[in-house]
């Protein structure tokens, strides 16, 4: 054990001594010593019950014959950070995170840690830890919240009140019915009751093999998610007495099961940053971005949930979720993969026990799924000469191929303002640059541009790219991570207003309608910007961030 190496008798008793001050005993310091990585804090309902998530962990920790530790990472809440200075601070956080991890099991030589996340940036950012340790790792979501009251013709949730702002700002309704959603669109804490970024990472974590089967979506309020924490707790012992680390579990074939169910269940764009960053840290030589590419055109999608369809989290658990998910789809997956259980992903899928009947409407087969090509897809042309990222799974079918003329914005916060000043019209292509991960800094998500187009009737009728990022629960005509970004240069840097743009997603097609000689005079003209942040972590992560296409991880 790495523990027992820093508390051995007579050298290392300053150490016991360290751990005898806060109360553990011998025989705690016998044992193998399991760290409890929590992301709790009272700012976050992703994170607001993982106080109590613990407590169960431990208890299975305990049970299983080993000691319990636990330390503190911080978790920001994407919801809260949406349009405005913070959300430059999200993306960049994962960094952070993955790096307060790696500093903390490394000082105290922790033989195994369990992680407890649930939202955007920190469930990557903990994989990507446990990865780079390269030790007994099991993640635990704190699990999604239930859907509100009914709005807009499904269970609303957090994204509803964007939506109505849009709905506001269009005379679609009243301020009452508007300010009446606060109370009742998120009933309960929980990472938020979609299938954005957080939902999506929890459901890829379980597809690694890097979460109990069952365990992504299990609502956070339900008792089964603190059975399955005391489970957990036994499991992480299990591993450390087998041995089983990290990266037996995260490698090509599990990264490989990742991506397809990503594009089975149309999960979150930004599932290719974080898978991408996830394969750097596990040091496997897979090209994600050309995996994503490959593997849409052959993928079938097999779930359809909000924000493609009205159903939510919990109906999703209620269908069998990723349990369900992974059997549907087995056919096509690496099942002789292990995982933290300390079986293959096959005996799980095997000796998993469904609560519920399936629900057709939700998660369908191979055989016959909602669509036979995955639910993101990759696009390249002469505007994303290395990549840009859609999500065909929630776009309207007559949407995939769009042609229109450019509204260029330099900021998130100018193409808002625009947008509810009713300046973009049916058949605009809005164009939002100097948001990615150098230009932002930080890749901020382009989330309430889209909601905005959505309540004022527009989103059928627009589109919108950028070299920042949308959340998991955007929906409409959208291209996001293009790279390169523009301010390192690439050509979404020097389009103007009333340039004619086509998108053809299916086709994998983004083209910008400008001859190559006037590209290359306006590129003689444009400077590159100045950078926004001269002080603190953000004007080091500008300097170091990498492009979109290669995760956004920081580079030396």
């Amino acid at each position: 054990m790495r523990s027992s190496k820093i508390l051995k008798r007579p050298d290392y008793s300053f150490n016991r001594s360290v751990y005898k001050s806060m109360g553990y005993c011998d025989d705690d310091l016998a044992r193998p010593i399991i760290g409890i990585v929590n992301s709790w804090n009272t700012l976050v309902p992703g994170h607001f019950n993982l106080q109590q998530v613990s407590e169960y962990v431990k208890r299975g920790i305990y049970r299983g014959g080993c000691t319990c530790v636990e330390f503190g990472v911080i978790g920001a809440c994407d919801g809260t950070a949406q349009g405005h200075e913070g959300m430059h601070y999200i993306l960049p956080s994962r960094e952070l995170i993955a790096n307060d991890i790696e500093v903390m099991v490394q000082a105290h030589q922790l033989d195994g840690i369990v992680l407890l996340g649930s939202c955007d940036k920190i469930v990557p950012a903990m994989l990507m830890a446990a990865a780079r340790l390269d030790i007994p790792a099991i993640l635990i979501p704190g699990g999604p919240m239930l859907g509100g009251v009914e709005f807009g013709g499904r269970k609303s949730d957090l994204t509803s009140v964007s939506e109505a702002l849009g709905m506001l700002s269009g005379g679609k309704i009243t301020e009452e019915e508007y300010l009446g959603l606060e109370e009742k669109c998120c009933p309960s804490c929980g990472s938020c009751a979609f299938l954005g970024t957080a939902n999506t990472m929890c459901c890829l974590s379980e597809a690694l093999g890097m979460t109990l089967s069952g365990g992504a979506l299990i609502p956070a309020t339900h008792p089964d998610r603190l059975r399955i924490s005391q489970e957990t707790g036994l499991a992480i012992c299990k591993l450390v007495a087998e041995g089983i680390t990290a990266r037996q579990i995260i490698n090509r074939e599990s990264i490989e099961n990742a991506v397809k169910v990503c594009l089975g269940i149309s999960g979150s764009t930004n599932a290719v940053l974080h898978l991408t960053a996830l394969a750097y840290e596990a040091e496997v030589d897979i090209d994600v971005l050309n995996l994503f590419d490959v593997l849409s055109k052959k993928t079938p999608q097999v779930v359809k949930v909000n924000p493609a369809s009205e159903w939510d989290m919990d109906d999703f658990w209620n269908a069998g979720g990723i349990p369900r998910v992974l059997e549907n789809m087995g056919p096509i997956l690496n099942t002789k993969n292990m995982t933290c259980s300390g079986s293959t992903l096959e005996e799980n899928i095997v000796k998993y026990k469904y609560k519920f009947p399936p629900n057709p409407e939700i998660i369908k087969t191979l055989e016959e799924p909602f669509e036979f090509t995955g639910g993101i897809a990759v696009l390249r042309g002469n505007l994303a000469p290395n990549s840009g990222i859609s999500k065909p799974g929630a776009v309207d079918p007559s949407l995939h191929s769009f042609t229109g003329n450019a509204k260029v914005f330099d900021s998130e916060e100018e193409a808002e303002e625009a947008i509810l000043n009713n300046r973009i019209k049916g058949g605009d292509i809005v164009v939002i640059r100097y948001e990615g991960p150098k230009g932002g800094p930080g890749m901020r998500e382009m989330y309430k541009a889209m909601k905005y187009l959505f309540g004022l009737g527009l989103n059928k009728k627009t589109a919108l790219i950028t070299d920042g990022r949308f959340s998991g629960t955007n929906n409409g005509c959208f291209v996001g991570h293009i790279s390169p970004e523009a301010a390192e240069g690439g050509p979404i840097a020097i389009v103007q207003d009333g340039d004619t743009i086509s998108l053809d997603i299916m086709e994998g097609i983004i083209h910008l309608h400008v001859d190559d000689e006037e590209i290359k005079r306006r590129f003689k003209v444009w400077k590159p910007p100045i950078p926004k942040f001269k002080r603190g972590y953000l004007s080091i992560y500008s300097k170091l961030a990498s492009s979109a296409s290669e995760g956004a991880i920081m580079k030396i």
